[in-house]
């Protein structure tokens, strides 16, 4: 039979209740015509409770032991996933991270996949079994279990629908699938009826959380179909899949926003070459992503430089920056993080001119100040002030016609 993956999140499997119906889900798909194999995540918040529990006991818990306790919260839910299953009459199979062949690199709590050696799990299958896999966690190479940071169940349903073939991957979450906008910011968001993989990466990328971006990397380059769609009805969501002549018709697909990063200042740096490598250097050896970097026109030798962070980094950056100032000789450094991240995404922007122009004219006419700005071919970054944040999402979604009632070209 051909094989389905389904990854569950949190809210998908909060009680004993809602993993009933995810295990009628599952049997009707079995009774589809299909084998599935099931990634689940950790029941509702448990991992923020096993995390706080953690934090507790000390503000620096050790990354391996941090690792072993996180990584309980999928092993309730496919055991008990499981049995719900058995008890409906199909047989069911659970399996943690380790067991069914997902192998990391060695980074506690944000692991990556470096190999998925499905075996067991394809025998499972065989023996006529659903199979339960705990996602979010795997085994490195030197035989440590770890996990794959927030969001990494998303990463282990497609990583497993790659090494199985499988038609496709479900992710079942407490949302519909993929909006023009957060529903809850702006009202009128369009459902998608899908996007590119492109787009996709670009939306994860500037704070949509509906999938993890690396879950989408992996699909894109192991071209793994992912159909978003909310566990809660039978209504289709959204697929992401490779882009097509109709969907590259559209000329915006969304507006994320991410209120997750802070912005770093540099002032006076001296404008000679070596001084970026170096500042960037040291970040990078702490592990810390940047996102956007301005550099302002030099004056007398010198340049103010500023990025952005995740603003869950900002307290190691800050015990960075000071020595990183020393090194290069500059004036001094401001972090802020009372920032957001409004982007504005779209494969039609490749050949339609103007859309920056009215992006930034959207948020001018709101008086809405923008800090920087990044681009690519298919995505305009802005930053702006928190308490603006929402307003800009608003305003942009509107200026662009993404509301309901608008036509699109996905939707074609």
């Amino acid at each position: 039979m051909p094989i389905i993956v389904q990854k569950y999140g949190g809210t998908s499997v909060a009680d004993a209740e809602r993993v009933n119906s995810v295990a009628d889900r599952i049997c009707a798909a079995r009774e589809g015509g299909y084998d599935v194999v099931v990634v689940v995540s950790a029941m509702g918040d448990m991992t923020d409770d096993l995390t706080a529990m953690a934090y507790d006991l000390t503000p620096t818990p050790e990354p391996r032991e941090l690792d072993m306790l996180l990584t309980a919260g999928e092993r309730i839910t496919m055991s008990l996933l499981a049995i719900a299953i058995n008890a409906k009459g199909p047989r069911a199979a659970s399996y943690t991270g380790s067991q069914a062949g997902i192998i990391t690199d060695t980074q506690h709590g944000r692991a990556k996949i470096v190999d998925v050696r499905p075996g067991r799990i394809l025998e499972a299958l065989s023996a006529g079994n659903v199979v339960i896999v705990a996602g979010f966690q795997g085994v490195s190479t030197t035989a440590d279990v770890t996990t794959l940071g927030r969001g990494g169940s998303d990463t282990t349903g497609v990583a497993l629908a790659a090494a199985l073939g499988a038609e496709f991957c479900e992710i079942y979450t407490d949302v519909e699938g993929v909006f023009t906008a957060d529903p809850r910011i702006e009202p009128t968001a369009r459902k998608l009826v899908s996007v590119s993989y492109e787009e996709m990466l670009e939306l994860a990328a500037s704070g949509a959380k509906v999938l993890q971006l690396r879950s989408v990397e992996y699909a894109r380059r192991n071209d793994v179909k992912i159909h978003v769609r909310s566990s809660f009805t039978d209504e289709p969501g959204t697929w992401v899949i490779e882009g097509d002549e109709r969907m590259e018709q559209a000329l915006i697909s969304g507006v994320a926003l991410d209120v997750d990063e802070a912005k770093v200042t540099l002032e006076e740096v001296p404008d000679r070459p070596g001084v970026a490598a170096a500042i960037f250097k040291a970040v990078a050896a702490e592990a810390i992503n940047v996102d956007m970097i301005v550099q302002n026109v030099s004056h007398e030798g010198k340049t103010d430089l500023s990025f952005t962070v995740p603003r869950a980094d900002i307290g190691r950056l800050e015990t960075l920056m000071g020595s990183v100032v020393n090194e290069v000789g500059a004036f001094r450094y401001n972090a802020d993080d009372d920032i957001a991240k409004v982007s504005l995404v779209g494969a039609g922007m490749k050949s339609h001119p103007g859309v920056a122009a009215d992006m930034f004219d959207a948020l001018a006419s709101e008086r809405i100040n923008i800090e920087m700005i990044s681009t690519s071919s298919i995505r305009i970054s802005c930053v702006v002030r928190r308490e603006d944040a929402e307003r800009a999402v608003r305003a942009v979604h509107a200026r662009f016609g993404l509301g309901d009632g608008a036509s699109s070209a996905s939707e074609a």
